[in-house]
């Protein structure tokens, strides 16, 4: 995702007067020049970066979902609205049958020594921001069961 296309889209919320969608991208804005002045590019943000951001904070929007009582209904309205539109800027995530594929095309010598704490360390690196950390777990615990 471009750091210039979550502003565009910002301020295109704003002249619509959609505030549930600008205070979410606001939030991603935010995460993203937050990530970027952490690793010293201010200026010109790189799209992976973005996307790592916007990762963040889909997995810490889906905690508040799940910790939030069942009394806050309004406020757990709004979460899973701001999870809406987070999701509309996520990077397209590896199924688990293609995260399989790699596993077995890259990580073969890997897998076979059955050591699943060695595999994640290995595996982790290369499909981080490409897969969920679930669905890569499940793959490897289905190839070595």
């Amino acid at each position: 995702m471009q750091f210039t296309t979550l502003q565009k889209d910002m301020i295109q919320a704003m002249k619509d007067h959609d505030k549930v969608r600008k205070d979410a991208i606001s939030t991603l804005v935010s995460a993203a020049k937050k990530l970027a002045i952490d690793a010293g590019c201010r200026e010109d943000i790189p799209d992976d970066m973005t996307d790592q951001a916007i990762l963040k904070e889909i997995k810490s929007v889906k905690e508040q979902i799940d910790t939030c009582p069942d009394s806050r209904a309004e406020l757990k309205a709004e979460y899973e609205a701001r999870l809406k539109v987070f999701e509309e800027y996520a990077p397209k995530m590896l199924s688990a049958d293609e995260v399989e594929a790699v596993l077995k095309e890259k990580f073969a010598d890997v897998i076979a020594s059955g050591n699943k704490g060695q595999i994640m360390k290995t595996v982790m690196p290369e499909l981080k921001g490409k897969a969920d950390g679930k669905v890569i777990n499940e793959v490897i615990s289905k190839l070595l069961g």
